[in-house]
């Protein structure tokens, strides 16, 4: 349970974003929406934004060097603690990679994208989802053993290298294009034929181009449930 350390109020919520700042911005409206539903009047919710140099944290990626990743979001997680966080939301998919990393250098919570996603599959029910996002989020362990550990299915597009290329070439950079979503439509359908019974956009930029009324499965932005998990957590 994620408590508040001034014990009232609402909980300060540690945004560690710019991993790109499109999808951050994202979560700072959703957050903020799901507060002023909930609270109504005035009310906004409690942010600290750490806003990191994507083109780093790319490189690194590119690299391989995700201990030098570690290094430079640790560093912003500590910060945004030092500043009075309650807790920590990481936003981007693919750099919960070195989630556990960060942890260990805070005492606050971070709030686990993949988990939260989980949760929200297991209550529709869902037992095989495709799974789309960067060439890391697909094929690497992290993220796709937090579905598996909760018994759900995953399968990933055979053109995984197309996905990738779409994420860090055009959403990264606000490009959002009908000929790749078109492409992504596809990929979708391909994977409904091979047994998914929902769609997990697995990379915060995706929400920028799929929408649920493109699909005719369940689609789970994951942008959107970490956001409105955050929100939640905020005013308990």
């Amino acid at each position: 349970m994620v408590k508040n350390r001034e014990g009232k109020g609402l909980k300060t919520i540690g945004l560690l974003g710019g991993m790109s700042w499109e999808s951050t911005v994202t979560y700072y409206q959703i957050i903020n929406e799901a507060v002023k539903r909930e609270m109504g009047g005035l009310h906004s919710a409690k942010i600290l934004l750490y806003s990191v140099d994507f083109a780093e944290i790319e490189e690194c990626q590119a690299e391989g060097n995700w201990d030098r990743s570690a290094e430079i979001l640790s560093r912003a997680a500590k910060s945004l603690e030092d500043g009075g966080a309650d807790f920590i939301i990481i936003c981007t998919n693919t750099m919960h990679k070195v989630a556990g990393e960060i942890g260990r250098g805070i005492s606050i919570p971070i709030v686990h994208i993949a988990e939260a996603t989980s949760d929200s599959l297991k209550e529709r029910g869902i037992k095989k989802a495709a799974l789309l996002g960067t060439k890391y989020t697909m094929t690497q362990d992290f993220y796709k053993n937090k579905l598996i550990e909760a018994g759900i299915d995953v399968i990933i597009p055979d053109d995984v290298d197309r996905v990738n290329d779409i994420i860090y070439n055009e959403l990264c950079l606000g490009k959002v294009l009908e000929q790749s979503k078109a492409v992504y439509l596809s990929i979708i359908r391909g994977l409904k034929e091979k047994g998914a019974e929902a769609v997990i956009l697995g990379c915060t930029e995706i929400g920028l181009l799929i929408k649920q009324e493109d699909v005719d499965i369940p689609v789970f932005d994951t942008t959107l449930i970490h956001a409105e998990r955050a929100a939640k957590l905020a005013m308990e």
